[in-house]
């Protein structure tokens, strides 16, 4: 059986080696695992900072939960993905350190079902 899950497509070129998969099954459930080298702002975590977009810009209904000990965020989606479809996971720069500093770019990761 394969260990795939998702086809990622389009990737940073600064994440390129940072973007892990760890899947052992098919599911339409994907849930990202976003993990950062120094604590957020837990106040910037939200559904307007991270959330996930179909190919038609719409977003997704997801759950963000941010463990602020380890340091992870997982977008969880509430609805199932669609086979064949592509979507984004978007991170913007409105996503802060606990110390107030911002990405130096938006994150956008690419990837279908």
């Amino acid at each position: 059986m394969a260990k795939v899950l998702i086809d990622i497509e389009d990737i940073p070129a600064q994440l390129y080696n940072k973007v892990k998969q760890n899947l052992k099954f098919k599911t339409g459930n994907f849930i990202w695992q976003v993990k950062f080298n120094i604590p957020l702002d837990p106040k910037t975590v939200t559904k307007e900072t991270m959330y996930v977009v179909n190919s038609q810009g719409q977003k997704l209904n997801t759950y963000i939960k941010y463990d602020m000990e380890k340091e992870t965020i997982n977008i969880e989606p509430l609805e199932p993905y669609s086979t064949n479809e592509y979507y984004h996971l978007m991170i913007t720069k409105a996503v802060k350190s606990r110390g107030g500093q911002s990405l130096k770019e938006p994150i956008s990761i690419k990837f279908k079902l």
